[in-house]
């Protein structure tokens, strides 16, 4: 397994502290395959500096060591790393990612119909995880979505709506928050295939759009578990509290640890939908 040994984090207090990425994971942890590659855009949330890792990575690996719940092997090799062999090393694989990764058809069709579908297993998609594989629909299937602009920048300010606050996930942000991060769109969303866990609330958010969209969802996948939260674009993102608990939430979430039923809610996609039509009509006239 060749993982690009990276030595340098931080704690979140403006202190360093020396530690291997790959480091080999405890009894009892979860173990996380965390893929930063990138195939396109690289996020600076993501883009490494010479031997340090990306301010992602670090908020990765400090979470898991502080949480005492999981330890994170970080990797932007996907043609090494992302192998059934290595896959049967970890419990949960997390992407933030972009582009047509140097997977081969054989390992990603084992990660999605064997690997992923095993209990215990689960997907983490961050951010550009759907602006990923978005001609591959075997992938975005999984995902539930593909990226499709960006209408609200780095530097917009939203509003958030929490559709299901007491999700493990969601319970950090309560019923709604600002934030100031960049936010997709999507195309080949498929509210009828996902649990919509927070969206913009368009009336209090510009620009406006007369459609939901939605922030974070979730799923079951055979016996495992995907989640897809859109933030994490700007690395201060990763230093957020809630953020940061929020993660944590979707780790606990996909362990078992904090159980939450997921149902397909597409009738709460056609109500947001309405909602975001009227918001749009009345800031025009």
């Amino acid at each position: 397994m060749r993982f690009a040994l990276i030595l340098t984090t931080y704690l979140l207090a403006f202190s360093w502290l020396v530690t291997p990425c790959n480091a080999k994971a405890e009894s009892g942890k979860t173990r996380i395959l965390m893929l930063t590659q990138s195939k396109g855009y690289t996020h600076g949330s993501v883009k490494r500096n010479k031997t340090e890792l990306a301010p992602a990575e670090i908020a990765m690996v400090q979470l898991g060591k502080q949480s005492g719940l999981f330890t994170v092997d970080c990797t932007q090799d996907a043609a090494a790393d992302f192998t059934k062999e290595n896959l049967k090393n970890y419990d949960i694989v997390i992407f933030y990612t972009t582009g047509m990764l140097p997977i081969k058809e054989a390992d990603m069709q084992y990660f999605l119909n064997d690997w992923l579908k095993q209990k215990g297993h689960g997907f983490i998609g961050f951010h550009s995880a759907t602006d990923t594989y978005k001609t591959y629909q075997p992938y975005w299937d999984m995902v539930g979505g593909s990226f499709n602009g960006h209408p609200w920048n780095a530097n917009n300010t939203v509003m958030i709506t929490v559709h299901n606050p007491d999700h493990p996930a969601m319970k950090p942000f309560g019923k709604e928050f600002q934030f100031k991060d960049e936010i997709y769109q999507y195309k080949n969303w498929q509210p009828e295939k996902v649990h919509v866990l927070m969206s913009l609330n368009m009336e209090k958010s510009n620009p406006k759009r007369p459609y939901q969209v939605p922030v974070a969802w979730a799923k079951e996948w055979g016996q495992g578990k995907v989640f897809v939260n859109n933030l994490g674009h700007n690395p201060q993102t990763w230093t957020n509290p809630a953020f940061q608990k929020s993660v944590i939430g979707a780790i606990k979430w996909i362990r078992g640890d904090a159980p939450a039923a997921v149902p397909v809610n597409p009738e709460l996609s056609k109500k947001e939908d309405a909602k975001a039509a009227a918001a749009t009509k009345a800031a025009t006239k």
